[in-house]
């Protein structure tokens, strides 16, 4: 893994943290974007060389909804930058990971995306995102 992609936050409302993140990170968001396939929207922040999705439900029966009503509004997901994420699959079933996805699914910010079980990982949902790359 390269480096850490972004921090994933669990909102109720892009609208209201979307103001309240400007307002701490002293510039707005760059991007929003909505994933149909997982029912969330996505807004993006970037604070020096970090970034920040915030990430609201679209659907009552989405992963994120479900989230928040089982634990509230908060930190949702560490995502990690690779490489080669077919492989990065890979190596991480073979040590032992539960991988939730076994086939990468196109995620939000021009990204192939897959998710670690949290139960085999400390109880923190770890994303793996590898940019596409437009040939």
């Amino acid at each position: 893994m390269d480096k850490i992609e972004h921090i994933g936050i669990a909102v109720k409302s892009i609208e209201k943290s979307n103001a309240l993140f400007a307002s701490l990170f002293g510039e707005a968001h760059y991007k929003i974007e909505e994933v149909e396939s997982e029912g969330v929207k996505t807004s993006f922040f970037k604070t020096g060389p970090n970034k920040i999705e915030l990430l609201e439900a679209t659907k009552p029966d989405s992963p994120i909804a479900k989230f928040i009503e089982k634990k509230g509004e908060g930190i949702h997901h560490i995502a990690f930058a690779v490489e080669d994420i077919e492989a990065e699959i890979t190596r991480l079933k073979g040590e032992g990971f539960i991988v939730l996805n076994e086939t990468p699914k196109k995620g939000a910010d021009n990204k192939l995306v897959a998710f670690l079980h949290p139960k085999s990982t400390n109880g923190v949902l770890i994303e793996l995102c590898q940019e596409i790359k437009n040939e």
